[in-house]
């Protein structure tokens, strides 16, 4: 029994201090984009009918560190300030599935094709939902919602060195705050699948065919898993023998949909377009897996998707010890503002 919590143990801090640093980083970057793209800059350029709104909301997206819940929120409130039903739903899909944090934690633990995949896929997934919505999800009832007029206090203002201290409490305290839990929670279950799962068990009880990515489907569209606590989970799914295409379709559906979401999407915006959020989600999350399983069968599968040391290991270790810093003051700060 000792031995195997010190293995799980090991592997835990392994793979933290792996991801830390690039973490850190994501952190830092999410925290500057609050404070370069304002609201009122995105709502604006969401407006209208046809592809290029869509596009830009996919885009827009990509970046954001916003999961399948806080997602919700902000696209409502881009709504409400002109955005397109098509275009909030293109927000929706690509947003939760990726950011600039998840990008990076990504690739230190999947490898740079992963890196590279998830993103693109985000945004396809988000091309391909608000195209769907543009021609079969509105509805004579779509323009029923009032366009409020953005403000200062809710689209960004004031003074850079004050937007600056507030992107970085974004980026150092809220969003910490809100994957803080899960992502250690992630971070457990997959040292502990490393620990107790033996290796091929995922290929020699799903395969490695269609089969495993419609398993991974069903796993992942009720499940809320957010695009960063997520990577640790599926690396340890991959190394016990899951197929890189399976792990796609589990990054995708997971991030993107949760129970709640999809039940705020059908209230709010309509059963027509739930659903074809969910088509696209799905249909999109298959098709993309099955391509990245055809992409990787010409390249070495330990080297795109395995941990990729570039760093010393000092720093991965001082940058664990940080992180778990970090998290501790906003779980904690958290806990004493809600008493």
């Amino acid at each position: 029994m000792a031995d195997f919590v010190k293995v799980i143990i090991v592997d835990f801090w392994r793979t933290t201090a792996e991801m830390s640093p690039y973490l850190l980083f994501g952190f830092f970057v999410a925290g500057i984009l609050a404070v370069l793209i304002p609201q009122r800059v995105v709502a604006r350029h969401l407006g209208g009918r046809g592809v290029w709104p869509i596009l830009k909301a996919a885009l827009f997206g990509v970046p954001l560190p916003l999961c399948s819940c806080s997602v919700i929120p902000v696209s409502m409130s881009l709504r409400k300030h002109g955005a397109s039903k098509a275009a909030t739903i293109a927000f929706l899909l690509s947003t939760p599935q990726t950011g600039v944090d998840s990008i990076l934690v990504t690739f230190s633990l999947l490898g740079p094709v992963f890196a590279i995949f998830r993103p693109v896929a985000a945004l396809v997934t988000g091309v391909i939902g608000g195209v769907l919505v543009n021609f079969f999800g509105n509805t004579n009832h779509d323009n029923d919602i009032p366009v409020e007029k953005c403000s200062d206090e809710c689209c960004g203002g004031g003074k850079l060195g004050h937007r600056f201290l507030a992107g970085m409490k974004h980026g150092f305290v809220t969003l910490p705050r809100d994957i803080g839990k899960p992502m250690l929670l992630g971070l457990v279950i997959a040292a502990g699948i490393s620990a107790m799962v033996p290796d091929g068990f995922f290929a020699d009880q799903l395969g490695t065919g269609i089969f495993a990515m419609f398993v991974m489907m069903l796993l992942g569209i009720p499940m809320y898993v957010c695009a960063t606590a997520s990577v640790p989970l599926v690396a340890a799914f991959i190394m016990k023998g899951l197929t890189p295409g399976a792990a796609l379709v589990f990054l995708m559906t997971g991030p993107a949909t949760n129970a709640a979401s999809i039940i705020t999407i059908w209230k709010v915006m309509g059963r027509r377009t739930a659903i074809i959020y969910l088509i696209s989600v799905a249909g999109s999350a298959l098709l993309l897996g099955i391509a990245l399983d055809l992409i990787i069968r010409t390249v070495n599968v330990k080297e795109v998707c395995g941990m990729h040391r570039m760093l010393p290991s000092i720093i991965g270790h001082a940058s664990a010890i940080v992180l778990f810093g970090i998290l501790a003051y906003a779980i904690l700060k958290r806990s004493k503002t809600s008493h």
